[in-house]
């Protein structure tokens, strides 16, 4: 590593922007763009860094990278900016979003993305070949940045983890090189980004699995709020029972439009229709009439299933009556329980850092509450970036401070739900 050069402010860091090779657009505090382009999606993340600069290609990356080692200051890395968590103040914020570019190979059923690319896109690629990615709720959210994160969409208990689809993976580490990781190529590094994030550098090209899921029976209906506890009790029985196609939430929300409290249940089924129903009957003889909504058979791509935001998160075991009761009776929250398990938890061999993956439930509120939790959390859903160790199990973590320590001994890459070497 160089001499650290002291920085007086973001114009000694434009010149060293510049001077690394770096052809992406830079921008300075007061510019307009500046503003624009340093927001975060979360609102409470106000980042301040000395420069904003735009990355469009990987020698951009590495040229930022390297800059932020000489001069000694942080970089931070967002694409969308649904996963930044910690403000980027007094270094580079380094934008990948322009790097958007989407490619299919049908034949192989792989997607090869840039890090700016959204969910959006690759799901509107992969759809005139009859193929799914492992997709979130939000066709917005970022490819890579929820990928590395873990992943869990709504294809999850049948296919897995996004993590678990990824086959290859173009990083720039924290020294400015450019490496390949695979499972024949860096094969700790390549194991540790598939659940941990970026703390290993910045990945400029993931390549992933897709799925031959072209239609699927999907939607969200409304049942009344006073039978909660009833249909979580019902829920919790029914869902022992499903196969892996499968995949459903009870929420406790309002129907859209109106101030009518209600409880939702989102589905969404890999298969024909007649055989969801058949499937989900059970369910809907506990939860009694329909207020709103409807299931119906959709393209994939057009299943906008949405999600909570996590102010409260944990994972459950079981769905216990006292649970139950307790959360049935939050009249001002949005509550949603959701079923994991199916292939989440039965990853093939050499699976990335995942954590959690046994767990039957997830059970995210969008407010603070007082309720006991086990102390077990998803990066992805991680409001507080300092608790990023309790998302993993203590092998993996160990695991992974051992390859942040061989990658990024130094924590450049800190600004992050952070992996201390």
């Amino acid at each position: 590593m160089s001499t650290q050069a002291v920085v007086a402010g973001g114009r000694d860091l434009v010149a060293g922007l510049l001077g690394a090779g770096f052809n992406g657009a830079v921008r300075l505090p007061g510019e307009v763009e500046y503003d624009v382009q340093r927001r975060s999606v979360i609102p409470a993340v106000d980042s301040r860094p000395l420069v904003v600069a735009e990355a469009y290609g990987r020698t951009d990356v590495q040229a930022a990278v390297r800059t932020a080692r000489e001069y000694g200051v942080p970089i931070a890395v967002q694409a969308t900016g649904h996963g930044t968590r910690v403000p980027a103040d007094g270094g580079i914020l380094l934008k990948t979003t322009p790097m958007t570019t989407v490619l299919i190979d049908a034949e192989r059923r792989i997607a090869k993305v840039a890090p700016g690319a959204r969910w959006g896109a690759v799901l509107d690629a992969a759809r005139q070949f009859g193929l799914a990615p492992l997709s979130g709720s939000h066709r917005d959210v970022g490819v890579t940045g929820y990928t590395l994160g873990g992943g869990v969409g709504w294809l999850a208990r049948k296919y897995g983890f996004a993590a678990d689809s990824v086959v290859r993976a173009e990083v720039v580490t924290a020294d400015g090189r450019f490496v390949t990781a695979s499972a024949e190529h860096h094969p700790d590094l390549f194991w540790a980004i598939r659940g941990g994030t970026g703390n290993f550098g910045v990945v400029t090209s993931l390549e992933f699995r897709l799925y031959p899921v072209r239609e699927v029976y999907a939607g969200v209906v409304y049942h009344g709020i006073d039978n909660a506890a009833a249909i979580l009790r019902g829920y919790r029985d029914w869902t022992a029972t499903i196969p892996n196609e499968l995949s459903t939430a009870v929420v406790l929300t309002r129907v859209p439009g109106t101030e009518q409290r209600a409880v939702a249940i989102k589905v969404l089924y890999a298969g024909p229709a007649e055989l969801a129903e058949h499937l989900l009957k059970p369910l809907f003889a506990v939860a009694g009439p329909r207020l709103a909504g409807e299931l119906r058979t959709i393209e994939y791509a057009d299943a906008a299933m949405g999600g909570t935001p996590a102010r409260h998160l944990d994972f459950l075991d079981t769905l216990t009556d006292d649970v139950i009761d307790v959360i049935a009776d939050l009249e001002d929250a949005t509550v949603e329980v959701r079923h994991w398990g199916g292939a989440m938890a039965h990853p093939g061999p050499g699976a990335g850092p995942v954590g959690h993956r046994a767990a039957a439930y997830s059970l995210i509120i969008d407010r603070e509450v007082d309720l006991p939790s086990s102390g077990r959390t998803f990066v992805n859903f991680l409001g507080d970036p300092g608790r990023a160790d309790t998302a993993y199990d203590p092998k993996d973590l160990r695991r992974l401070r051992e390859v942040k320590r061989a990658y990024d001994p130094s924590n450049l890459f800190h600004l992050n739900a952070n992996i201390r070497p």
